[in-house]
């Protein structure tokens, strides 16, 4: 019995741990499209951007402005880690909102107008890959599709969370294991 409470408080911390983790990725699929070839790591890619704090919603850079988009190797560590996780699986003309933590930011240093520790919204659109012919037309998915879309990524969102959940209960489950071994001796401890 005290186990089953000891390990259940255990999974409900650890649950809570991570349900309010701030290091989690938002990625909202703004402009769903239907394509063949979606990006994959090592893809060289270009992307329109505005990013904005998202704590005042200031902006503090576009490349719309600029009439050029940023081009960089996905996955490669060129750009922050929230783009190079954000940006797999797009298709060319596919826009995405990423709300990307400190911690796959620029974390606690300042950067130019970001300040430290800054969560950043950034509304991306790809512009291309390089090697893969832009298509003819871009063909946005159905609204049934953009839901489907929405919810595979709902539901590889809640895959990541239930793997690190199941870890923290495992690991929970080690320590409260140890802890009954320690208590479970027939043997007194007359030390203290």
């Amino acid at each position: 019995m005290r186990f089953s409470l000891s390990l259940s408080l255990v999974a409900s911390a650890a649950l809570g741990a991570l349900a309010s983790s701030p290091s989690d990725l938002k990625i909202d699929v703004t402009l769903p499209v239907e394509c063949d070839r979606k990006t994959q790591k090592g893809d060289t890619v270009q992307v329109h951007y505005r990013g904005t704090l998202a704590a005042n919603g200031n902006k503090f850079d576009a490349s719309y402005d600029r009439g050029t988009p940023l081009s960089f190797r996905l996955g490669g560590g060129q750009v922050i880690k929230g783009w190079d996780d954000g940006l797999l699986d797009m298709c060319i003309g596919e826009k995405r909102t990423l709300t990307i933590p400190p911690e796959l930011g620029y974390g606690n240093r300042g950067m130019g107008p970001i300040p430290a520790g800054s969560t950043l919204v950034f509304e991306t659109e790809l512009m291309g890959v390089k090697g893969v012919p832009n298509p003819e037309s871009i063909v946005t998915k159905a609204s049934s599709s953009a839901s489907s879309t929405l919810s595979e990524a709902s539901e590889a969102a809640s895959t990541k969370v239930a793997e690190k959940i199941a870890n923290k209960v495992e690991e929970a489950a080690e320590v409260v294991g140890t802890m009954l071994a320690d208590t479970d001796d027939v043997q007194e401890h007359n030390e203290l």
